[in-house]
């Protein structure tokens, strides 16, 4: 199949820990034509959608990853198929684009994941779907039910709706003397949505990625063990991988939230799990996949294409 894929330049990913590149080589492996767009490179036109494109070329080699041809101008319907993974921030561009792969999407391309539902489902906020699944939560700019949680609780974490890799996450205890300060910043003065839930001790044993494929969870997990003292577990933040098998409650959380997955269109999903708790569902760019195949010995990449390419046959 002509096998499209929208991600940040290539040029400077990780590699070494890039999941795209894992998705790449898979997809190379099983004689596809790989088609690369950046996010910038996608554009409407009045009679349909477009991309500026490269073919390319992936090797699982350090020193020399890819290959690319010069750009064509391409229409998107001339693809079986593409992939969003391009990284958060999920800004006002990041929407411009699903807008452009949804009128792909209209012209009989497949989009993994569903434009529409990574417009819908932010993802922090789309855990509290699942409330049976959660620690205490609360979603406010008002900073008078953000003290009130914090004295209902006593230890909290804050962080804000659009953040990444850990970024601007705070621990709030009812005695900090900085409460008004911190929740004066991340608020905006009270002006911009945060989510503030209980703290979850079990942190320190490692925030767990589950991925999911259609729903269906992998065999295991990757807990990112936070650095010590440190609160976040993101393996951007310093935190280190570690295997872990699902426990009953992981399964079922995933029971849960995987059919509801499935529904959306939201094919490649991974799980944020602290203890016993969702704590977040991403679905603009899951990660882990080399940490799943160099810790588990679960080559989530091959699981991914097997799900394309059965979509593809339908």
């Amino acid at each position: 199949m002509k096998f499209g894929v929208v991600m940040d330049p290539i040029g400077s990913i990780n590699f070494k820990k890039d999941s795209t590149l894992s998705i790449l080589i898979e997809a190379q492996s099983r004689e596809h034509d790989l088609i690369y767009m950046e996010p910038s490179s996608l554009f409407l036109r009045q009679d349909g959608a477009y991309g500026l494109t490269q073919e390319i070329k992936v090797r699982d080699d350090f020193e020399n990853w890819f290959e690319l041809s010069t750009t064509t101008e391409m229409r998107l319907s001339d693809l079986d198929m593409i992939v969003m993974r391009q990284d958060p921030p999920f800004d006002t561009n990041y929407i411009y684009n699903t807008y452009v792969l949804e009128a792909a999407e209209r012209e009989g391309v497949i989009v993994v994941n569903k434009p529409q539902s990574l417009r819908d489902c932010n993802e922090k906020v789309f855990a509290t779907e699942f409330p049976q699944c959660c620690t205490p939560f609360l979603v406010t700019s008002n900073q008078s039910l953000l003290k009130q949680f914090i004295k209902e609780h006593l230890d909290t974490v804050v962080k804000p709706l659009d953040g990444m890799g850990g970024s601007s996450i705070f621990r709030v205890r009812s005695l900090d003397p900085n409460i008004a300060v911190i929740l004066e910043n991340i608020t905006e003065s009270g002006n911009t949505k945060v989510m503030i839930q209980k703290y979850i001790p079990e942190i320190i044993e490692g925030d767990k990625r589950i991925l999911l494929i259609d729903g269906e969870p992998m065999d295991g997990a990757i807990a990112r063990v936070p650095a010590e003292g440190e609160l976040r577990g993101n393996l951007a933040a310093g935190a280190s991988a570690v295997a872990r098998s699902l426990t009953t409650q992981d399964k079922w959380i995933c029971d849960q939230v995987g059919p509801r997955l499935k529904e959306l269109g939201l094919s490649l999903v991974g799980l944020d799990v602290i203890g016993d708790y969702l704590s977040e569902i991403n679905v603009t760019s899951p990660t882990c996949f080399r940490e799943y195949k160099n810790l588990c010995d679960i080559d989530v990449a091959s699981y991914f294409l097997d799900c394309l390419e059965k979509k593809l046959s339908k």
